[in-house]
């Protein structure tokens, strides 16, 4: 939002209105806008037309334009307190999950940053806050904080690093029970032994447990998680404890790894980022049906916004639809889901949240929103119509055909190498070095 005042040259002005707007009736959103603004309780459809007509003021220019960068100098430590008493600071303070942390003393600290030869003050992500108008700048020494309250260790540090340098949080501000999916690949999995196969999701692998659970103290220290500031949502998700962190399991796959598809290298490790709310459990059940028809029937528990799925397949399943129902890749199989996926328009207009995202698009004139808006409600429609927009990732230890389809949509991928320890005997210093040249 800070972006949009720039680039339009004015500041955004903010009305709230009574709340749940998802799943009400017409007449109730109408009483919303005719009835009072919890907030200042002026009319609320007074204060939308005096927002859009009032001049805007000098001091509105300022206070929006120009938010208040916070650094990241090193707040003052903490005087010292029994184990206890620190603790519960941390706690209250909200700093924690509310489960205990490792305390991060300088020594602590010092350890956790030799696993990255960059340097302690040394920018990693710049995090704009939207209810207090400031940017929070966050630096290696900070992360690496947040790595040892996590229970991390040093050779988990260049994963951490990457994850905040994407400025993803791991719960984003919602009233809706986000949760997110961290993914690694490449071979930093095997050196800090992640775990991508038996029990891969379960929680028994340190590194899984503990990378996850610092990306969620990240997105805490952030401040995104402030109660009635940035957070909002309902009832939450469970899933926000470890954010689902786990390694793809190359080594079984039949299909060239995540990574790979997003243009990093084999021999690169990256991680990559995904966002939704739910998923589903299943399992191969029936000789009689192609496995890829039972995937089907499982997207249409899905939403389908934007055209966004991830399927997570054991090496078992991702085997068998290529040995055994021809996909050659994972494109191919999800062009024969986006082809195949079908469901009548009022289904899908009939979703509040798809008629929230993407009604607007259709009034614009986006296709194909557009053209499926004006079609009658039980005119068929394929909603996953971009297939590259289905994630497929191969995760499981091969003991039973286990598959999860998730509504996560992508976010982002970064390189974790570059953020390693390992010196450069030619003097390159962005973590690259060893690896071979651009073909």
């Amino acid at each position: 939002m800070a972006d949009d005042r720039r680039f339009h040259g004015v500041p955004l002005r903010f009305i709230y209105t009574p709340h749940p707007v998802v799943g009400m009736p017409p007449s109730v959103l109408r009483g919303y806008i005719e009835g009072k603004d919890p907030a200042t309780q002026r009319t609320v459809i007074e204060e939308v037309i005096e927002a859009i007509t009032k001049p805007v003021s000098e001091d509105e220019f300022i206070g929006d334009l120009a938010p208040v960068s916070r650094t990241g100098v090193r707040q003052t430590l903490l005087e010292p307190d029994t184990e206890d008493n620190l603790q519960r600071l941390f706690y209250e303070r909200g700093w924690t999950d509310g489960l205990p942390i490792i305390l991060p003393t300088e020594e602590r600290v010092a350890e956790m940053l030799a696993g990255t030869n960059r340097a302690p003050d040394e920018v990693v992500a710049e995090i704009f806050l939207h209810d207090t108008q400031e940017y929070l700048t966050f630096t290696v020494e900070m992360v690496a904080i947040i790595g040892v309250m996590a229970g991390a260790r040093p050779e988990h540090l260049p994963v951490l690093l990457a994850v905040a340098s994407t400025g993803h949080p791991s719960i984003p501000g919602s009233t809706t029970p986000f949760a997110c999916m961290l993914l690694v690949n490449g071979p930093i999995r095997n050196e800090i032994e992640m775990n991508s196969g038996i029990g891969a999701f379960s929680p028994r692998n340190l590194a899984n447990s503990v990378i996850g659970r610092a990306w969620t103290l990240l997105t805490i220290n952030w401040g995104y998680m402030r109660l009635r500031k940035q957070f909002w949502t309902s009832q939450g998700n469970p899933i926000g404890y470890n954010n689902m962190c786990v390694a793809e399991n190359e080594e079984r796959s039949a299909w060239e790894p995540f990574h790979v598809q997003k243009n990093f290298r084999p021999e690169e490790s990256v991680i990559s980022l995904f966002r939704g709310w739910s998923f589903v459990n299943n399992v191969v059940g029936s000789s009689h049906r192609s496995v890829g028809k039972d995937m089907l029937l499982q997207l249409g528990a899905l939403p389908g916004l934007f055209s966004a799925a991830t399927l997570i397949l054991d090496p078992l399943v991702a085997r068998h639809l290529k040995e055994n129902e021809g996909f050659r890749t994972k494109l191919d199989f999800c062009r024969w889901l986006s082809e195949n996926f079908k469901m009548p328009a009022g289904q899908f207009w009939g979703t509040d949240l798809i008629h929230m995202m993407m009604a607007p698009l259709a009034d614009q004139g986006v296709e194909p929103y557009a053209s499926w808006k004006k079609l009658p409600p039980d005119a068929l429609i394929a909603p996953y119509d971009k297939p590259e927009n289905i994630n497929i990732v191969v995760v499981g230890g091969e003991t039973s055909p286990m598959w999860k389809v998730a509504d996560f949509a992508y976010a982002a991928s970064a390189s974790v190498d570059k953020w390693r320890a390992k010196p450069a005997a030619d003097g390159c210093t962005d973590g690259s070095c060893g690896l071979p040249d651009e073909p």
